[in-house]
């Protein structure tokens, strides 16, 4: 009989569980939050959250308020002009400029960069041996600041002196020296600017290509190979499809880089305490760099800042729309 009640009896009313409490009973009592998880956490974690918070989230709300205020020669919020200062600057003739100067200079490096990038990629990937190797030498120069890249590309492969390296390489076929950051008929400062965004940035995006060119299954080229594709039938029907992830998030990243060039074209540009007014090229935060902190109009270049933002979240949206980014895979 004690067998047989055993076996009759609900297991959970055996096991004591919850289940076999009457429907009235207490409810089971809930766990305790580890006070000492919680301030291990806070230690650790606040400075970085109290110094983001104020470094940057602060000062960007700050900054905005700044954009509808006269602020000359302070960042104290000044007296409210509202969008006096959106509209002062998209009336001067300097900043749309320097807005079309971005959006020539954005055209022609974006793709360059892109198929620079996608060919080294392509052949570091066919590589069998030493491919670590390539791949940390095409790399290093994502380390290097851009104001050191700047100084050197300057002051040694084109400083317009006989003895410069560019000159040097012009000589060997008979022909003289030229300041290159000086010329602007023909317009030599776009090599120099060119081969210094190619060189800090190539790097990196080979990089996430060739993450991309290792995540395609071998198996794909195998069968290719079965069916009698070529190398170029390969190229265009299997890689570029399969990397077309990498590829616009690689767009996306080009672009918003092309927006925000500043080192480079100051640092080239820059003649002492002249500064770059005397710039063949600007971009648009060279001339807010050169309005905050030269003319000391603060509310002005915050403007100009969050003019620029809205044009790189425009454009981001737009390319977005076009390539397809974020949807899921069809």
């Amino acid at each position: 009989m004690t067998a047989l009640s055993d076996t009759s009896t609900p297991r959970s009313e055996r096991d004591g569980s919850p289940a076999a409490r009457p429907r009235g009973g207490p409810a089971p009592t809930r766990r305790r939050p580890d006070l000492r998880a919680w301030a291990a956490f806070a230690l650790l974690a606040g400075p970085m959250l109290i110094g983001l918070g104020v470094f940057k989230y602060v000062a960007i709300g700050w900054s905005f308020l700044l954009s509808f205020c006269n602020a000359h020669g302070t960042i104290a919020l000044g007296t409210w002009v509202g969008l006096d200062n959106y509209q002062q600057l998209l009336n001067d003739e300097t900043f749309r400029g320097s807005l079309g100067q971005i959006l020539l200079f954005t055209a022609f490096i974006v793709p360059v960069t892109f198929a620079v990038s996608l060919g080294l990629a392509l052949l570091v990937h066919r590589v069998r041996r030493g491919r670590a190797v390539l791949r940390t030498a095409f790399l290093i120069p994502t380390a290097v600041s851009y104001v050191a890249a700047s100084l050197v590309w300057k002051m040694c492969l084109f400083n317009g002196l006989p003895a410069g390296i560019a000159n040097m390489m012009r000589g060997w076929f008979g022909m003289d020296a030229v300041p290159w950051i000086q010329t602007t008929e023909p317009p030599l400062y776009w090599i120099v600017l060119i081969t210094l965004r190619l060189w800090l940035q190539v790097g990196f995006y080979m990089v996430l290509f060739l993450a991309g060119l290792q995540a395609i299954p071998r198996d794909v080229y195998e069968a290719a190979a079965l069916d009698g594709a070529t190398g170029w039938r390969k190229l265009r029907r299997i890689t570029l499809p399969m990397l077309r992830n990498t590829s616009v998030a690689v767009l996306m990243l080009q672009f918003i880089a092309a927006f925000q060039a500043f080192d480079e074209f100051y640092n080239l540009f820059s003649s002492g305490l002249s500064g770059t007014g005397t710039a063949p090229v600007q971009t648009p935060l060279v001339h807010l760099y050169n309005t905050a902190m030269g003319a000391q109009n603060y509310g002005l270049g915050s403007a100009g800042a969050f003019v620029l933002t809205a044009l790189i979240v425009t454009v981001t949206l737009i390319q977005g729309r076009f390539t397809g980014f974020g949807k899921g895979e069809e």
